[in-house]
């Protein structure tokens, strides 16, 4: 649960702050971005940008994406972390798309889970960002942060996703997401926050 009496304000300041930033991630569908997101665990999104700038000119469908091969696929993404199974993954995925759903993404996290690859993390960014529906995806930067300014002890992401959907109103669910990455990313750092320079300095039980 939360122990910052502040959140309204912290949200406040967050959304003012980080008005303008969206996904870092570069897509052009729902698809591409369900591709993106599986191949950004533990990869920053600048390299998966890189990537996928060049894949998606060729295989940026279902359809196309499913005339690669696994070797093959694994050459295109090898700069990435995990690569092979993270090509394993997307062909399986991209396969049960085109069988089981006529090459379209769907739109409930209980179906999108049952992707190979895909967990309740990519599932929630597909959700917020692909079709604008209520989640809350908790990352590496999200979990740090929201302890930080203790909006929640969870001690795993889903418990961390529970207490911020409880303290954040669900039509700002989406775009919380991204308040909390870009602070995490530019201010909260993991090694060395920079305090001295955080719009929330006066608000973090870390300093208070």
């Amino acid at each position: 649960m939360s122990s910052n009496t502040n959140s309204t304000e912290v949200l406040r300041i967050m959304a003012d702050v980080y008005a303008n930033d969206g996904p870092a991630l570069e897509y052009a569908s729902v698809y591409q971005l369900l591709v993106a997101v599986m191949l950004s665990a533990q990869t920053n999104d600048n390299q998966v940008n890189k990537i996928t700038r060049e894949l998606f000119v060729d295989y940026g469908t279902p359809q196309a994406m499913a005339q690669l091969a696994v070797p093959e696929l694994e050459q295109k993404i090898q700069t990435c972390g995990l690569y092979k199974n993270k090509a394993r993954n997307i062909a399986a995925a991209t396969r049960l798309l085109l069988d089981e759903y006529g090459g379209e993404v769907p739109k409930s996290r209980e179906e999108l889970i049952k992707l190979p690859g895909v967990g309740r993390k990519t599932a929630n960014v597909v959700l917020s960002v692909g079709f604008g529906l209520p989640a809350l995806a908790v990352d590496t930067h999200i979990f740090r942060v929201a302890h930080r300014l203790g909006f929640s002890q969870g001690k795993t992401p889903d418990a961390v996703e529970n207490d911020l959907c409880a303290i954040i109103p669900e039509t700002d669910w989406a775009k919380a997401h991204h308040w909390f990455i870009w602070h995490g990313r530019r201010v909260c750092e993991a090694r060395r926050p920079k305090c001295a320079e955080c719009p929330l300095e006066a608000l973090c039980p870390q300093l208070i």
